[in-house]
């Protein structure tokens, strides 16, 4: 019988010889290479059995995305003014909190980071990261495919010395990258004087972002003594950030190369050996069928951001349409056992148009940005092919882009946004709400002319003493929002029928209404949700919907109890429904 010491070097150096291939590394020994990793991850002496293809999650699984900053009190850090407010509003809410880059950083709000070891002393210590790890499941940015210019690997490049000298990937000006695939329009290298001349970067982002060489196997080692130190620091839950673009080879988009999606797979099998209901999240804010192919063989990442969901969430309730969003749910495969889709639909970046991409028309996009743009919106651009510039993502917080529709402003602002909060708790997979939307944040259009960055509009940080009068004063906005929020998220929490794998059907219900079938895994619960995403009125017949008459069914928002199924449903501008047969004890 073979041991799971031998089963994991086996495993290991499989997925070596496949990212550095004997023909291009004749000389890597890739067996010493995997024991080196397995050793980083001290998995050498004992490592635990993953789990296969189990569910590590269900219904109760809630996460709140936020910066380690969104909330600050004079004279105290950071990190506990948010831990303190998480304990006392939200410890019976949620279970997950995603803390935002925590690192020392240059530029782009922590995604360029300087030292992957070292917490962000304006935040706090590795002591209150733990401290926030043991209340909630704590889930970390990996920062994988680049790091800051100002880091001590690339001030090692430039002096031509260890560790650093060949860390980054560098590029012949004179090449052709008319294929590479870009989320920016800055230009793609950087030049840079090192002690060995002039040389050129790659920068994927931004020229304080300069990419990694993954080529270079010391990187790997590197990123795997960094996953190493999260793990003992209790994250559970690793977000790759931005890791579509890691492995670069001229001739390709450079975009979700075949050693990319084998570099997850490796660091999963390592991640998983240690701690087998650790979780690997992948961010790629792509086409959704490129999206999709982060799941592998259920081998890959657990989970991937559900990109679409946003732009199309939002189409539909500014055009009062659900067409286009029902049919991407439509196509929309179940995610594997083992496998969920992470919905949201707010973060803090803008909302992503390229997952919108062959699913809206370039007309029907055009009309929500200006939308939106009317909103008080901003719109971030990216070089595309034949030098011309797409839209990319468009920037504004959720609560100010959901203020009116094509029409124009209205008074039905909460109601929408609670609409679409609906939607995305009762989907299928696990919902992540980011803090501006639970408070109801307002555009930050002054940090906007702060900091020259888009993004700003939607990462205000909040007073702590400020936003607890907001939260307790009944008639404000905040408030409002809040307290619906968490009733919807605890509703949630109750129900089997919304565990992240159970099955889900859409409803063909009219344009006018947004609806889809929850059935529990033990097929016990029913819930049928079905939201108005108009400014109008909308009735239907109850029979219409499909429920099973000898069973009792009650609307968990609400409370009403619908006993004659010959009636009519009547749902005002934005209601939602959640119609189920079995009320959680």
């Amino acid at each position: 019988m073979i041991s799971l010491q031998k089963e994991l070097r086996f495993l290991v150096e499989t997925h070596l010889r496949f990212i550095y291939d004997e023909q291009s590394y004749p000389d890597l020994d890739h067996a010493q290479l995997a024991r080196k990793l397995i050793k980083i991850v001290e998995l050498d002496e004992q490592c635990l059995k993953p789990a296969v293809h189990e569910s590590l999650w269900d219904e109760q699984d809630v996460l709140v995305i936020t910066y380690g900053d969104s909330i600050k009190k004079e004279g105290e850090p950071p990190l506990d003014t948010l831990n303190n407010f998480f304990n006392k509003h939200l410890a019976d809410t949620v279970n997950g909190v995603h803390i935002l880059p925590f690192f020392p950083y240059s530029s782009d709000d922590g995604f360029s980071v300087i030292d992957y070891t070292q917490v962000n002393d304006g935040l706090g210590d590795w002591g209150d990261i733990e401290e926030i790890a043991s209340n909630f499941d704590l889930m970390a940015d990996l920062v994988v495919n680049h790091c800051s210019s100002r880091s001590r690997w690339f001030d090692n490049f430039k002096q031509c010395k260890e560790p650093g000298k060949n860390y980054f990937f560098e590029c012949d000006p004179s090449a052709d990258t008319s294929d590479v695939v870009r989320p920016r329009t800055s230009p793609l290298l950087r030049e840079v004087e090192t002690l060995e001349g002039k040389k050129y970067v790659w920068c994927t982002f931004s020229h304080d972002q300069v990419d990694l060489n993954f080529a270079n196997p010391d990187v790997l080692c590197e990123m795997i003594q960094i996953i190493k130190l999260y793990l003992d620091r209790g994250v559970k839950i690793f977000r790759m950030d931005a890791v579509a673009f890691v492995w670069k080879e001229l001739g390709t988009p450079c975009i979700h190369h075949p050693k990319t999606h084998e570099l997850v797979r490796l660091m999963r099998t390592l991640i998983e050996h240690h701690s087998p209901r650790a979780i690997i999240i992948t961010e790629t804010n792509v086409p959704n069928h490129e999206n999709l192919s982060y799941f592998g063989n259920a081998n890959e990442a657990h989970a991937v951001y559900n990109f679409s969901l946003p732009p199309l969430l939002l189409n539909a309730l500014i055009t009062g349409s659900s067409a286009h969003l029902k049919a991407w749910q439509m196509s929309m495969p179940p995610a594997q056992e083992g496998t969920f889709y992470f919905n949201f639909i707010a973060s803090h970046d803008g909302i992503g148009l390229r997952p919108a991409e062959g699913l809206l028309q370039d007309q029907e996009i055009d009309t929500l940005i200006n939308t939106m743009q009317s909103f008080g919106a901003r719109i971030s651009w990216r070089a595309a092919q034949g030098g011309l510039n797409k839209a990319y993502e468009i920037n504004v917080t959720l609560f100010d882009a959901l203020q009116g529709t094509t029409k124009g402003p209205d008074k039905w602002q909460i109601q929408r946004f609670l609409c679409a909060h609906g939607i995305m708790l009762a989907l299928e997979g696990i919902p992540a709400i980011y803090i501006h939307s639970l408070v109801a944040t307002n555009n930050y259009q002054e940090g906007v002319e702060l900091t020259a960055s888009n993004r700003t509009i939607n990462r205000y940080k909040w007073d702590a003493d400020e936003l607890e009068t907001q939260l307790a004063t009944e008639h404000t906005h905040h408030a409002k929002v809040f307290e619906q929020l968490k009733r919807l998220i605890s509703i949630r929490r109750g129900q089997q029928a919304f565990h992240p794998n159970a099955t889900q059907f859409t409803l063909h219900l009219g344009d006018q209404l947004f609806g889809f079938w929850r059935q529990s895994i033990r097929r016990d619960q029913s819930i049928f949700c079905i939201y108005n995403v108009t400014d109008d009125t909308v009735t239907i017949p109850l029979s219409s919907i499909n429920l099973i008459s000898l069973n009792k069914w009650v609307d968990l928002v609400s409370g009403q109890e619908y006993t004659d199924l010959h009636l009519d449903l009547v749902l005002e501008p934005y209601q939602f429904v959640w119609l189920t047969n079995k009320i959680a004890c």
